[in-house]
């Protein structure tokens, strides 16, 4: 059975660092029928950092230029013999700004010679910064999946959420990025974009919201892209501080719960998906990392201790910030998880 993670989480002001909730996560699993065990590790995500050349209000990582915490060469290294041990597919780096780690070509690169899909989440201003200019044609060149940040396809509701300035940015890399070939059939280079609600509410239905991004970024910029992933806001960090200041945060959980979709479960991404944080350690997914949920503490706590073989059907750590992923349509790294 789904294991909830005994341990009091706090912030570092003291506070809880979750909302409560009068339904644990684990209940409403047993009162679905349902258990949440991973069935395989096709994605090795690694959260490389959370240095950041932004500070957004949504954010659950709580990234912004000030953070030091960075990944360094023998983590990588540690990661990368896992994809060449285990045939992992997928390596899914995310961060903060992943692109501003000393050591993420040489990661990137080595990560392709694997043979191994590489997905970067770039938050697409970055590439504005000194020296990092040529960030499209070094994507293009290795063939990587981008996941990039956009919340609307209007200003005010981008700046709102991610700063002053960021969807003018915004539209000029997704620009450059088209000039590189991304977005084009043609071409198989991928450029997908997220879409987070600006606010206390669940995000519209992706296929819907999609085809406005689409004919909206063609007919104002010119801009064309492959897939909109819509991925709910989750009680974590600092848009769970957002939610207390705005008083906004049992109104908030109570929706994440009242929405809980049972076929939302089985496309979970920890289901397939096994998290690395910048020092090594493992957890079930990005979320669980960020409230230091660690994995099931009968299995190894780092990467230098993950077997493929033990990793497969292991029991997931939940607490009550998972019902952001079962809510609605559900919600992961890939956008919607359940049928519509």
């Amino acid at each position: 059975m789904t294991t909830t993670a005994q341990i009091q989480i706090t912030r570092r002001d003291g506070k809880p660092a979750l909302p409560d909730s009068a339904v644990s996560f684990e209940d409403k699993l047993v009162e679905n029928g349902l258990q949440l065990r991973s069935v395989e590790v096709d994605i090795l995500q690694v959260n490389v950092g959370k240095l950041c050349n932004q500070t957004c209000k949504h954010c659950h990582v709580d990234a912004s230029p000030s953070r030091t915490e960075i990944i360094d060469r023998g983590t990588i290294e540690d990661c990368l013999q896992v994809l060449r041990d285990c045939s992992i597919p997928t390596l899914d780096i995310t961060g903060g700004a992943p692109e501003l780690i000393p050591d993420f070509r040489y990661f990137v690169a080595e990560a392709r010679k694997t043979g191994a899909n590489v997905i970067v989440r770039h938050n697409l201003t970055v590439m504005f910064e000194e020296g990092f200019e040529d960030l499209p044609a070094f994507f293009a060149e290795n063939r990587v999946e981008l996941v990039c940040s956009l919340p609307y396809f209007m200003q005010q509701q981008t700046d709102a959420q991610r700063g002053a300035g960021v969807f003018e940015k915004s539209v000029a890399a997704l620009r450059r990025l088209n000039s590189a070939g991304y977005g084009n059939d043609k071409t198989s280079l991928i450029l997908n974009l997220v879409y987070n609600p600006v606010g206390a509410f669940l995000p519209p239905d992706q296929s819907a919201i999609e085809s406005d991004f689409k004919r909206e970024l063609k007919r104002r910029y010119d801009i064309v892209f492959n897939n909109l992933y819509t991925i709910t806001n989750m009680p974590i960090a600092r848009y769970l501080d957002w939610l207390r200041r705005s008083g906004n945060e049992e109104s908030y959980m109570s929706k994440l719960i009242d929405s809980f979709n049972p076929r939302a479960v089985e496309g979970l991404m920890c289901r397939n998906t096994l998290s690395v944080d910048w020092l090594g350690n493992l957890y079930d997914c990005d979320f669980n990392q960020m409230l230091e949920i660690p994995v099931n503490p009968a299995l190894g706590q780092t990467i230098r201790d993950f077997s493929q073989r033990k990793f497969v059907d292991r029991e997931i750590m939940t607490n009550s910030h998972c019902f952001g992923c079962t809510a609605g349509l559900g919600s992961s790294c890939g956008g919607s998880v359940a049928p519509d």
